[in-house]
């Protein structure tokens, strides 16, 4: 399209388009000169509203000239022309008012303004309806890219951004705050698109015809020392219980079972309630809860935890009473409980699938098994097992003879050795597979949980994890990743300094406690630290300056040494040499096997760093009504008790004029020159204070005793 062109177009002078587009930095010498579309669209934009301030007048113009020439015409030869007179008429039915700017316009400077004729004014354009559903953005889109996913026109677009002083043709990348802003303008539901998601492609589509059955996923809840782990050690007949310190499961613990022909996993999650955060993991890959419920307990703080996170998920809840052979269950109690959660058990009328079982007698666990079954029927659970293997990072430690191990459940597609795999912001290679017995295995199916070797570090419980094609395509998405997380951790401000830390521990305040955590999984790391920053107050406040899983190293005692730092092992130990450089470097070391020791062990350490506080409890008041000077001794108060008494062991402030003069203990009390533990209420006594002898005559001296508080976070 050229110069001239676009004028006509447009309706205005092609002089008129030479200098818009001059204005836009576009350079063009002639009206015969070529103009791009881009140019175009943006010309047309920038000159819409002066379009219509350009037009509208001479329109108006030439209909208040034609009213004009009726008027005359009337005026004439009405007689010859009734018809006309007629129209005359109708033009003439308004007030005067209204066609006194026809007549007056020769009087004028330019164009009559377009309010004169409001029904020519141009229309608003019409409000774009909002965009439905979410759309994906992704770094450096264009402006054509960003209309495209928007399903709206690039000029539409390009306008917009105008508007924002963002001048930009329909093939310029946008900045990904602008695009977002814009999309969001609209009304779409915008969702950054990172480059390590435009690297792995969308997920392959699947087929009806590709779907096939699958095992049931299940995870056992409830609250601590419920007999959560000894039911699932009933069901699958193995020792896990013994082998956990302290008999509470440390880790998610993933098994599989075969019942009536058809498998359930299980998913063991911990009950102590600093394992929220794993409990929460269990329940985002979980088809179905089994709430375990002690007959003797009854309902408990953790297990209405487990039914909100259950319930968030949306998934279906079966309660398993346990411990039915105990001579103090009750099981109708428990029911009522339960009803007051709305899981009112379909015995009482409800919906709630309840069974009473007995891990420790193993007794009904058929029937709970069942019950899973028929549940996992009702669901029709399917995966397609030809896809790319996907799923989540249900743990991940780092074994010192296997290197990182990771714990994985397979949600779609089938995991083979020697597949590529990204979890989270780790990538490698599967070198093994090991299920919940220990057996070595080629290939993992969906509801499948395996541990998984040959990953270059411990990923992030809780992470997806894929199968790409190429070991090349999963450490670029695995570096992208931790690109990422470092330049938002720098954004964040999170790292913490040396002089902001030692800032921090001279504020009175405020004490600020350090911490370094090293523990045997990523999953124990992530719970220790949400632990310890939960105890922090108005007081002591918990700084995590580095969690990680695996052993404690001397550059960690180094670190903590540096900033002044408890390090806390959690199911680990220090590597050779290192405790003696702690014992060198005066680094608190503590190492611990059960968590809920680890944290009260910690209050205390907490509570240990604050100043004492004290309580102030007022005794007596005393007059001062003379004063005498006794040689080796110092002055001695004549005192008169106003109000309560007067104690050889109080604390005195001396009070004059209503101000605080002195601040001390008693130096003697007596009565009849004798030295008395105490003087009550409307006696006269001589008072002596410590280290002080400026007492004067009308003086009051105010007696008190400090009690020491119990120190509070």
């Amino acid at each position: 399209m050229r110069v001239h062109e676009l004028a006509k177009k447009l309706g205005i002078q092609s002089k008129e388009v030479l200098a818009a587009l001059n204005d836009l930095g576009v350079e063009l010498k002639s009206v015969h000169s070529a103009v791009g579309e881009e140019d175009a669209v943006r010309v047309e934009t920038s000159l819409s509203s002066g379009k219509v301030a350009k037009k509208t007048p001479e329109k108006v113009a030439k209909k208040t000239t034609k009213a004009k020439k009726k008027l005359v015409s009337k005026k004439k030869g009405s007689e010859k022309a009734p018809k006309i007179t007629a129209v005359a008429d109708t033009i003439s039915a308004p007030p005067d008012e209204e066609l006194k700017p026809a007549v007056s316009e020769p009087e004028e400077d330019g164009p009559e303004p377009s309010v004169d004729v409001p029904e020519l004014a141009p229309e608003p354009p019409a409000p774009m309806s909002p965009v439905e559903g979410t759309v994906t953005i992704q770094d450096g889109i264009t402006v054509k890219g960003l209309a495209e996913n928007l399903e709206m026109s690039p000029s539409d677009v390009m306008r917009e951004l105008m508007s924002r002083g963002v001048m930009a043709n329909i093939n310029q990348s946008l900045e990904l705050d602008v695009a977002l802003s814009v999309a969001e303008h609209f009304g779409a539901r915008a969702r950054r698109l990172h480059a390590d998601e435009v690297l792995l492609g969308d997920a392959p589509s699947v087929t009806t015809e590709d779907l096939e059955g699958r095992p049931p996923v299940v995870t056992i809840m409830g609250h601590v020392d419920h007999g959560k782990t000894l039911l699932l050690d009933a069901i699958r007949s193995t020792n896990v219980a013994d082998r956990e310190a302290g008999g509470i499961t440390q880790h998610i613990g993933a098994s599989i079972v075969e019942h009536a022909g058809s498998r359930i996993t299980f998913i063991d999650t911990p009950g102590h309630e600093a394992f929220t955060r794993m409990r929460l993991r269990g329940a985002q890959v979980t088809d179905i809860v089994v709430l375990v419920v002690a007959a003797d307990d009854g309902v408990m703080p953790q297990t209405v935890e487990a039914i909100d996170h259950a319930r968030a998920a949306a998934v279906p809840i079966i309660v398993a009473i346990n411990k039915i052979d105990r001579p103090n269950a009750n099981v109708d109690r428990v029911k009522q409980q339960l009803g007051e959660k709305n899981l009112a058990p379909e015995s009482w009328g409800g919906d709630t699938v309840v069974v009473e079982v007995s891990a420790k007698m193993k007794q009904n666990l058929d029937e709970l098994l069942e019950m899973l079954s028929l549940t996992a029927e009702m669901q029709e659970l399917t995966a397609s097992p030809r896809v790319p293997a996907r799923g989540t990072v249900l743990e991940a430690q780092l074994d010192r003879q296997r290197g990182p191990v990771a714990t994985l459940i397979v949600q779609e597609g089938t995991l083979r050795v020697g597949d590529n795999l990204v979890a989270g912001m780790e990538s490698g290679k599967v070198r093994a597979m090991i299920d919940d017995r220990g057996s070595q295995l080629k290939e993992s199916g969906p509801s499948m949980a395996i541990e998984v070797l040959g990953l270059g570090g411990v990923p992030e419980a809780g992470e997806n994890f894929q199968v790409v094609e190429a070991a090349t395509l999963a450490r670029k998405v695995s570096e992208i990743r931790q690109e990422r997380q470092r330049q938002e951790s720098l954004a964040a401000g999170s790292r913490l300094t040396l002089d902001d830390l030692h800032a921090q521990l001279r504020s009175a305040d405020r004490v600020d406690m350090p911490v370094l955590i090293k523990a045997d999984a990523q999953g124990s790391v992530e719970v220790l630290k949400d632990s310890l920053l939960k105890l922090s107050g108005d007081k002591v406040k918990v700084e995590v300056i580095h969690a990680a899983p695996g052993g404690v190293t001397e550059s960690d005692v180094l670190l903590a040494s540096a900033s002044n730092a408890i390090v806390v092992g959690f199911n680990v130990r220090p590597e050779r040499g290192v405790a003696d450089i702690a014992v060198r470097e005066g680094v608190d070391l503590r190492l611990y096997t059960i968590i809920y020791q680890l944290i009260d062990e910690f209050k205390q350490a907490m509570l240990g760093k604050l100043k004492p506080e004290y309580r102030e409890t007022a005794l007596g008041v005393a007059e001062v009504r003379d004063t005498f000077r006794i040689p080796k001794v110092g002055s001695i108060a004549g005192c008169y008790i106003t109000e309560g008494k007067m104690g050889r062991d109080a604390g005195v402030r001396l009070v004059r004029d209503s101000v605080i003069i002195f601040e001390g203990k008693v130096g003697s009390l007596r009565r009849f020159k004798e030295d008395v533990p105490e003087v009550q209420q409307g006696f006269e006594c001589g008072i002596s204070i410590a280290n002080f002898n400026d007492v004067k005559i009308g003086d009051i001296i105010e007696a008190f005793k400090l009690e020491e508080l119990e120190a509070v976070l």
